[in-house]
């Protein structure tokens, strides 16, 4: 009942973000082209060729391309082919964007690597048997040798970690402001027991990606290399912070294009298969991509969230990774479908525009009758 009503309120607002776009619309041929086809392992089709009912996408690109948005790429990957593929504001193709918190979810997907690897023995491990170093020097508590990997990846750390409560002494702002970003988390007080309560905790990503390093001996840039990017033909890559502060590689984020995006999402459709090789088990797509907890009352699994969208009288719950000013990889695997969107809304509500177009667009071209 909470997801529904979250997602009743937001759908309320986003249809009417929507109607400023789709209100008067006349279409003309420049509102849609055809995805180029360039290496990269992508499959492309033409989207005027198949036998989807078009006339919702053709009027969409349309009043996108003259309307007032901060959307700067959309990419629909379905059944393995590359079928939308747009650009605005002079974003391009080969343009890599500030995932923001997309990266998150790719970090759950190179857990399950280094677990697969043997990295990483188990999620139930304590994070102190990979990262020794800091000990906490404050706010000491026995509960916190009690915290593990799984706590991490669920954002139930029980440390005081709130990004989204300005009180909260881990909100990430003030973290940037610390000169060690480690020391800093371990020594915030406990507020739950581990396990308990899950708060969107960024430093919580933060250190998975330090136990990767750890473990593998590996900087988080050559482990994604070698064991993801390589594999799926990622080239245009990189890692990066907006802080001034000097960041620790296991807090950077990811720069990516929005093609690359969309074969994080295809993996996760394919069950972890890549061209064939299991890149990551498909016991971890399932279990890190299934909700464990709820985050402000909206499921939410390793680093993946769950949405649901209503088809008619069907609901779908899609796998969706999110990151701020518009970022998103939608996955729905009821329909072998990804939509990525990439966009420049930061801290403002128009980054939300993306579902009402997954709802009201996408999902009834490609996903009524056409599974």
């Amino acid at each position: 009942m909470i997801i529904e009503n979250v997602m009743r309120s937001m759908k309320n607002l986003l249809v009417v973000i929507l109607f400023s776009f789709l209100n008067v619309i006349v279409y003309t041929q420049r509102g849609y082209g055809q995805p180029q086809k360039l290496d990269g392992g992508w499959h492309i089709s033409d989207l005027l060729l198949q036998k989807f009912d078009s006339s919702k996408i053709k009027n969409l690109f349309n009043q996108l391309r003259e309307g007032n948005h901060e959307i700067h790429s959309i990419v629909v990957v379905k059944n393995d082919e590359i079928i939308i593929e747009e650009y605005f504001d002079n974003n391009k193709v080969n343009t890599t964007h500030d995932l923001r918190s997309v990266t998150k979810s790719i970090t759950s997907v190179l857990t399950g690597i280094a677990i697969k690897e043997g990295f990483i023995d188990h999620i139930d491990d304590p994070v102190s048997k990979y990262v020794k170093q800091p000990v906490p020097q404050k706010n000491r508590d026995e509960r916190k040798s009690d915290i593990t990997i799984r706590h991490l990846l669920t954002m139930s750390t029980g440390l005081d970690c709130n990004d989204w409560d300005k009180s909260s002494k881990g909100r990430e702002d003030k973290v940037y402001r610390k000169s060690d970003w480690l020391q800093y988390f371990m020594n915030l007080p406990m507020i739950n027991a581990p396990g308990t309560v899950s708060n969107y905790c960024t430093m919580a990503q933060v250190m998975v990606v330090e136990v990767i390093s750890r473990s593998s001996g590996m900087s988080i840039d050559k482990f994604a290399k070698e064991y993801l990017f390589d594999p799926l033909q990622i080239k245009n890559v990189r890692w990066g912070h907006t802080s001034d502060e000097n960041v620790i590689s296991a807090a950077k984020r990811l720069y990516m294009t929005s093609r690359d995006m969309a074969k994080i999402g295809q993996l996760v459709i394919n069950n972890g298969r890549w061209d064939g090789e299991q890149i990551v088990s498909e016991a971890w797509i399932e279990e890190s991509t299934t909700a464990k907890t709820k985050i402000a009352g909206i499921d939410y699994g390793f680093l993946w969230w769950n949405l649901p969208f209503h088809i008619n009288e069907h609901i779908t719950v899609s796998k969706v990774a999110t990151g701020n000013g518009g970022q998103y990889i939608f996955i729905f695997p009821e329909f072998n479908m990804v939509a990525v969107f990439t966009g420049g809304a930061y801290n403002s509500s128009d980054d939300k525009l993306p579902f009402a177009i997954v709802q009201d667009v996408l999902l009834p071209t490609f996903a009524i009758g056409n599974k």
